[in-house]
Order: structure tokens, then C-alpha cells, then sequence
């Protein structure tokens, strides 16, 4: 495997699959250009050295081929306004025959924007000949799409087969993605503190188990808390409970004591009558919520103890909200553990937010310059923290 920034692209065409499935409101508008602006520096150093780039991405999950809807000449226009000046075309295809011309006529300085993989039913088949067509419309190949690492898909994991080492790498953006998780995951400085949030203790099974080897504290908050609350013996009232992982709860809270890992559950709640903004609320601790009021945001207590733990921590890993950060009464858990998280980030610890609803968090409370690392890709990352190969990783490295 070459490294991106030591190779020199001139008079090379760089097949780049980026991450561009970003959101579009009905007038087909991009809502957040976040994954777009995060190819940038990859793409740019490749124009600078003379050479050329064609751009290859999914958008959304066509199910029945080609579709107005998930069309990628949407994007066109913006990536041309954030290339300033750069001439950017578009393939209304990926390996029939137009494309094949487009890329062969490209000339150094410019971009090709391949149509959606997705139109390709071969594509997420991680179909071989497929791969090897759209292997043929480049010289190199970069892989700077972690947010579809965990996907076997022909043109994240199968399509590196064609090139040889040498030719083959990651973008600056992939290239910081497995350095950050890496850095968190294989080589963290203790104490090492994870921050798990979200609704269901199920999406997470797997990451808790694996952090139980790695961190030193866990913190659980979200819906997911009150299924630990539950299992430990707690009333929570009305509150989100899987009752089908009350013992898996148990399990994880016991393999922690055996551990000596520190877990974390919120003392106390911001409770509500209903799931509803004009809800009533009140405060309540965690494990006595009343009939008929459920937990929707840790309370202050739980935000000042939270706080500390990430404060006293080297390495951070924040994966998934503290309440329905959505709404703005049961906000405060959230924004305050990411004002921790930033606070303990300008002390000299290491933090990597990732997945979702988090990253949604960090950027909405302006939080996002303000912590070490925020990944582009929460299921990649996600299937990474719960110790799985990602094929689009491991197709690079091999």
C-alpha cells in the first residue's frame, strides 16, 4: 500500500471513491455538504500534482435501478462551486461506454463524477467483472470513503484486486480515520473513557463488550441507560426499556466488576409525562422514576458527575447522545458532556466522536473544532470499536 501524501499523481488519472451520499431536500438541494467538504483536501492534491480525478459514490439506497431522486448530477454543481473554477463533468453512467470515453478523455486539472453505484445492482453484490470495469477508467485507486468501510461492495473493497500495491492507498480523509480510531482503540492513553449513548442497548452489545478490554470507564446514557437502571434493579417508570436485554445488561455489568472497568450510570433524570416538546417535566433519580413519566435527558447531577470522568481522561470516545437532543428541553445532558469532552480536549486528551446522532450533536452545539477527531462514518466506525474487519480497510492493507 502507497501512502497518498508521498505520491506524486501527475499525468495519473486517481479513481476515488468518496463518501457523497449526502442529504437532498425535495428540490433536490444538498441540506449538509459535511462528506462532500471532507473529500476536498484529497481531491485537491491530486489536481495540484497534474493529475486527474474520477469521483465515484453512492447516494441513498435505489432499489430499483436509476432514479431522478438519487441521481448524482444534483452534486455537480456544488462540487464545482467548492472546487472554485475547476472543471468538473458528469458520466450519466459508471462503466458503459460514455463513462469509459469521459475518463479516457480527461485531462489533468480535472474531475469526472461517475453516476451512482447504487443504479448497479453489481455494486453492492460486490460483483468482480463490475469491479474490474471500473478498475479499467483509472490509473490509481484511493479509497477515501470510510463512512461504506464496512461494506464489501465492488467499488470499496473488491476493486483494489486490480491494482498493484504501489498504486492502491488510501485519501488523506480514510487516512485520518484509521489513524484516529487506531490512535483511540490500539494505542489509548489511560484512563480511557467511552461515552455511549443512543436509545437501545442492542446496537451497542458488541461495542461494550470490546471497550470492556480496552477503557477504563464507561459512561451509558440515552434511552439505553434505563435497561442497565432496570437490570440493577431500578423503577423507570414509563422509560425506553428492551426487557429482552435486561440479562445482557446484567452480563456487561457484571464482566465489568470482574474487569475492574468503571461503569457509569446517570444518578439522576430529566423526566417527562410524555415523549412530546410540551411535555411536563420534572426531576427525578434515575432509578425511582414514578408510573406514567419516563427518563428523556440525564439530569444536572448526572451531567456534573459525567463531567468529571471525562475530565479526569487522557483518551475519549464518544459514540451516541445523552437524551432526545432533538428537542430542546432535554438538550442540556448532551451539550454538556460535549462542553466536557472539549474542556478535557483543550487539557491534552485525545477525543474521537463518532456515529450519527453524536456527530449531529457536536456540530449543532459548535463543538466540532473544539474536539480532536469527529469521523465521517458512524456504522464503519461503529463495526471497527466492535473489533470486525472493515473489508474496505483490509482490501487497502493487504
Amino acid at each position: 500500500m502507497s501512502k497518498f501524501s508521498d505520491h506524486n499523481f501527475k499525468g495519473q488519472r486517481a479513481l476515488v471513491r468518496v463518501d457523497f451520499n449526502v442529504p437532498l431536500n425535495d428540490k433536490y438541494e444538498i441540506t449538509d455538504d459535511t462528506r462532500i467538504r471532507a473529500s476536498l483536501p484529497t481531491i485537491v492534491k491530486i489536481l495540484r500534482d497534474g493529475g486527474s480525478v474520477i469521483l465515484m459514490s453512492h447516494l441513498g439506497r435505489p432499489k430499483d435501478g436509476p432514479s431522478e431522486k438519487f441521481s448524482l448530477k444534483h452534486l455537480v454543481a456544488h462540487v464545482r462551486k467548492l472546487l472554485q473554477g475547476v472543471a468538473v463533468f458528469f458520466a450519466p453512467d459508471c462503466t458503459g461506454n460514455e463513462a469509459i470515453q469521459m475518463a479516457a478523455s480527461l485531462k489533468p486539472g480535472e474531475v469526472l463524477l461517475l453516476e451512482n453505484l447504487r443504479f448497479y445492482k453489481e455494486e453492492e453484490k460486490g460483483n468482480e467483472n463490475f469491479a474490474k470495469k471500473l478498475a479499467s477508467l483509472g490509473d490509481v485507486y484511493v479509497n477515501d470513503a470510510f463512512g461504506t468501510a464496512h461494506r464489501a461492495h465492488a467499488s470499496t473493497a473488491v476493486i483494489a484486486q486490480f491494482f498493484p500495491r504501489e498504486k492502491k492507498m488510501f485519501g488523506l480523509l480514510m487516512e485520518n480515520e484509521v489513524a484516529s480510531a487506531e490512535k483511540v482503540f490500539l494505542h489509548s492513553e489511560k484512563p480511557f473513557t467511552a461515552i455511549i449513548g443512543g436509545a437501545k442497548v442492542s446496537d451497542k452489545i458488541l461495542i461494550l463488550e470490546n471497550l470492556l478490554e480496552k477503557a477504563t470507564d464507561i459512561i451509558i446514557g440515552g434511552g439505553m441507560a434505563y435497561t442497565f437502571l432496570k437490570a440493577m434493579g431500578g423503577r423507570i417508570g414509563n422509560s425506553l426499556c428492551e426487557q429482552d436485554r435486561i440479562e445482557t445488561a446484567s452480563f456487561l455489568l457484571k464482566k465489568a466488576e470482574e474487569r475492574g472497568v468503571n461503569i457509569h450510570l446517570p444518578s439522576d433524570s430529566v423526566i417527562a409525562d410524555k415523549f412530546d416538546a410540551e411535555a411536563n417535566i420534572s426531576d427525578a433519580p434515575s432509578n425511582s422514576i414514578p408510573d406514567g413519566w419516563m427518563g428523556l435527558d440525564i439530569g444536572p447531577n448526572a451531567c456534573e458527575q459525567f463531567s468529571n470522568v471525562i475530565l479526569h481522561s487522557k483518551t475519549i470516545l464518544w459514540n451516541g447522545p445523552m437524551g432526545v437532543f432533538e428537542m430542546p428541553q432535554f438538550q442540556h445532558g448532551t451539550i454538556c458532556v460535549a462542553g466536557a469532552v472539549a474542556d478535557a480536549t483543550q487539557k491534552g486528551a485525545f477525543s474521537l466522536v463518532g456515529g450519527g446522532d453524536s456527530v449531529a450533536a457536536v456540530n449543532k452545539f459548535g463543538y466540532t473544532n473544539k474536539v480532536s477527531y469527529v469521523s465521517t462514518g458512524g456504522g464503519a466506525m461503529l463495526e471497527f470499536f466492535e473489533g470486525k474487519t472493515l473489508p474496505g480497510i483490509a482490501a487497502i492493507q493487504s
